[in-house]
This record gives C-alpha cells, structure tokens and sequence, in this order.
C-alpha cells in the first residue's frame, strides 16, 4: 500500500457505496487501484497521461472520474458518507461556519470547448456544468472559488464553485441549501446547523432574514458602514445584530478546513477545463477527508 490509498478501515466504508456491478460506471476489474489513482492524482495534481503504472491504465482513472463527477456518482458518495459519519456521531453540529478560498487556474484549465458537455452514453447534461466554467479574471489570471460550509470536525458538509470575482454574500443561501446529511433510520435528511458563523462579507439583510425565517442561530459581525447607517436612520434602522465574540474565535475551524482541503495540489490549483470535473475533484478530496478517523 503506497501513502495516500486507502486503508483496509478506509476501503470498507467506502466499499458499500460504490457503484454496483452492471449499472453504468460499474466496477474494474480491481475498484480500489482506480480509486487509489484517482486520489494519487487529485493528491499530487499530475497529468493523468503521467499516472503510475500500478495504477493501471490512466485512461480508465480519467474516465471514471469525469463519469463520475458528470452525474453525481462523487456526490452520492460525498453525502453516503456523511451519512454514516452522522449516525456514529461524529459530526459537529454545533457550529458550522461558512467562507470562501480563490483558486489559481493553470493555463490547462483554459481553452474549454463552447459546446456543452454530455454525461457519457447518456442524453444530459453535467449537474454541476456552467457555461463560464467557473474561471473569472483578476490581476493574476484565471480564478475559480470555493464556497464552503465545514463543520466543527475540520470537514466540508456543502460546496459551491463559482468564478473568483464573484462575491462571498450571494453565495450563503446556496451553499446551505445543499446541506443535506441523510439518516440512516429514515426521515427528512437533516439540513440545518445548531448554529451558524461567518465573517462580515456575508453580513445583509438578505442573509439574516433567512437564517431568521429557518430558525438558525448565526454569529455573523455587522460592518462599520452598516452600523453606520443604522444609527443614522434612527428607530427606523432596526435594532443591532446580536454578536457572540466567544463563539465567533470558533469560525477559524472553516479556515482550517479549507486549509485540509489544500493540501490536495489538484485542489489549490485548478487543471481541470471543465467546472463540473473540478467539483469532482474537490469532492473526491472531500470524501478522503471524512474517511480518514
């Protein structure tokens, strides 16, 4: 076993929710060496033409990992387990806090057709495709951003690729509405948090009113031009955001979590020309974080 596969511990929780034999994207010859080269790349950010040879064929690795991030086969598995995560207890519910990292692109990551992409030997199109690809131009280049909400145990519930001039408020309804952590004895998958943190990017009346109507206590800090202007407007400004300062020192655990995820070079750089292949390979990093013990 070579740095990075998966462990014995690690393969069996994995195992059960994988694709089955005979359904599309079904099982190799050897299920473990495509997924072991699959996150040897997604560690290390190699071409896949350079994938080792005892990873088998790179072609196979590739094509199952677009195949998968096409129609949601990643993030089925993403949230198969968590599910299993939650039914041991192991995730922290008690403050999931929200923020946003920018991704260089490589100059790979440029020059995607204008045809819209198709799922392989099906007639749809990719969940996650968008027609910017998720590239936005700065001073530096290409962009892509990660939207995130990561739980108390340093591992993401929910993401969201957006291109990199994009704003971090719009995004919070978003990224929380794809909180979706099923239970293993049936019900309602559970969507919502005890308690939410995020920094003043994501401070409006938009965001409030809807934390507020879903019942979810937030810490989130009002910024100096905003509490401006409700003092000026008097009585008609409304009253003052309540501001927890010790749980708010618990909002660097979403830092943290994003730094864990960036330990993945495919991660921090992106390579991927297509957005919806890129969300594959931020899930996939994902899915290694909540495997490990």
């Amino acid at each position: 076993m070579g740095r990075g596969d998966l462990t014995n511990d690690e393969w069996a929780r994995l195992g059960p929710h994988l694709p089955k034999t005979g359904d599309r994207g079904g099982r190799w010859n050897d299920h473990r060496t495509v997924i072991n080269g699959i996150l040897f790349r997604v560690r290390t950010g190699v071409p896949w033409r350079d994938l080792p040879d005892w990873f088998g064929n790179w072609k196979t690795g590739y094509e199952c990992h677009r195949r998968w991030s096409a129609d949601g086969t990643w993030d089925r598995i993403l949230q198969a387990v968590q599910a299993d995560a939650d039914g041991r207890g192991r995730i922290d519910w008690s403050m999931v806090s929200v923020d946003s990292t920018s991704c260089r692109a490589h100059q790979y990551a440029a020059g995607a057709s204008r045809r819209t992409p198709r799922v392989p030997k099906r007639r749809s199109t990719p969940r996650q495709h968008r027609s910017d690809e998720g590239l936005g131009r700065s001073r530096g280049g290409l962009i892509s951003k990660i939207h995130l909400a990561g739980e108390g145990g340093l591992r993401p519930l929910a993401l969201l690729i957006t291109p990199g001039q994009w704003g971090d408020s719009p995004q919070l309804i978003p990224v929380l509405e794809r909180i979706r952590v099923k239970r293993l004895g049936g019900g309602h998958p559970r969507t919502r948090p005890d308690h939410l943190g995020g920094d003043k990017a994501y401070s409006s009346r938009r965001n409030r009113r809807y934390l507020r109507r879903g019942q979810i206590k937030h810490t989130i800090p009002e910024p100096k031009d905003l509490r401006a202007n409700r003092r000026r407007r008097g009585s008609r400004g409304g009253r003052p955001a309540s501001f927890d300062k010790e749980r708010y020192k618990r909002r660097n655990q979403v830092e943290r979590t994003i730094n864990r995820l960036k330990h993945f070079r495919a991660v921090v750089t992106c390579y991927d020309k297509r957005v919806f292949v890129f969300r594959g390979t931020v899930t996939v990093a994902s899915v290694r974080l909540w495997l490990r013990s």
